[in-house]
């Protein structure tokens, strides 16, 4: 199986949604612009936020058993892609990619 680097590449914030309709939290995400990790065999890195790997678990598995190519050349390597966790307030881009 092949080994997927996940890289944080970029948080989005609206605060004007989160004011709107997020009740006050001190503590949100832990993930900085720029953390890596790498998946092995498919599984779930240590220290990766649950929330966002299971917005991207699907992508990692099948780029670990070879297949890639998703939605006919979305992405320029075919063999990565780009997910977003599926905060609605404060969402982080990951960009996949089979190392």
């Amino acid at each position: 199986m092949n080994k997927v680097r996940i890289t944080a590449i970029r948080q989005t914030v609206y605060p004007d949604l989160m004011a709107k309709y997020e009740n006050p939290i001190e503590h949100t995400c832990d993930v900085v612009e720029g953390q890596q990790w790498l998946s092995i065999d498919g599984k779930c890195p240590e220290g990766m936020c649950p929330s966002a790997w299971s917005s991207m678990r699907e992508f990692v598995e099948a780029l670990a058993r070879g297949e890639g190519n998703f939605y006919d050349g979305w992405m320029k390597n075919p063999m990565s892609a780009m997910i977003s966790c599926n905060d609605g307030f404060r969402p982080f881009s990951f960009y996949l990619e089979v190392v």
